[in-house]
């Protein structure tokens, strides 16, 4: 999706129902600087707010997300174009949310790998030691909700036995034994429990 055409777009039609930005923006009740930045092509309009922006404009999404008016020969198309153009979007996203997962973890690791080395190796009192150990295990059970958090939302779980890909809820997650982001939970839709695998695409 072209941004700065669709910014181009949203301002014109912004326009042609005599709204400013700061009016458009109480309406949707956002702030003018959100409504600035669709317009110049910086942001995206939220999902959230898609819909009552396309209603205030006179626009379909489908419209919004090609950035001009489509005509009904051509409507099918774009659409299938935006839909594919999304799908990639929210697949990109999700690669970066999981690699940002990765390298937290293995950031909070490291310390807790480097502790135990020190003291394996460097005699210490007890108490100092467990003091340390603990000092250098807080990040990583911080970061930890965070990172179950990031698997959660980003792609999807595939049961083994029906195929069915879905994002399950965050305590099925947390709860769930695993082998990296293979865990193994009951499937909503066929109700059976597998190792279900982390993918990207729903199709």
């Amino acid at each position: 999706m072209d941004q700065v055409k669709i910014g181009k777009f949203i301002a014109s039609r912004r326009k042609c129902v005599n709204l400013t930005q700061m009016q458009l923006a109480e309406k949707l009740g956002i702030t003018d600087r959100a409504v600035s930045k669709w317009e110049t092509g910086k942001a995206m309009p939220d999902s959230s707010v898609m819909l009552e922006l396309c209603s205030i404009l006179g626009i379909t999404v489908n419209d919004l997300l090609s950035g001009e008016v489509v005509t009904m020969d051509n409507y099918n198309k774009e659409l299938e174009n935006n839909l594919l153009e999304m799908i990639e979007q929210k697949e990109q996203a999700d690669k970066r949310l999981l690699l940002i997962e990765w390298v937290t973890g293995i950031v909070c690791l490291l310390p807790l790998l480097t502790v135990a080395i020190v003291v394996y190796l460097i005699p210490m009192e007890e108490q100092l030691a467990l003091v340390i150990t603990i000092a250098c295990t807080l990040p990583i059970l911080i970061a930890a909700p965070f990172m179950i958090r990031i698997e959660q939302t980003a792609g999807y779980y595939e049961c083994q036995k029906c195929g069915h890909k879905h994002i399950p809820l965050y305590k099925s997650v947390f709860m769930a034994p695993h082998i990296g982001r293979t865990r193994y939970m009951k499937c909503p839709e066929c109700g059976k429990t597998s190792w279900q695998k982390k993918v990207l695409r729903k199709e």
